[in-house]
């Protein structure tokens, strides 16, 4: 069974991260994450700060939210 966790950022909604063989595979909701879709990763605490680092380094969050 999978199991999926909602990725938000400063209430954006970026995406979600679906346990796959004890990694989380993101799919992204928002656009400006499209290169980041598909992409796995060992922990939800890795993927948030990938997320956040990226939305924050294109402009589209304050800094203090990254």
């Amino acid at each position: 069974m999978f199991q999926s966790q909602v990725i938000e950022v400063s209430g954006i909604f970026a995406g979600v991260a679906i346990t796959c063989a004890e990694r989380f595979r993101f799919v992204a909701i928002d656009p400006r994450l499209a290169d980041l879709d598909a992409t796995d990763w060992p922990s939800l605490a890795d993927l948030r700060r990938v997320v956040s680092a990226t939305m924050a380094r294109n402009g589209h969050l304050p800094r203090s939210a990254a």
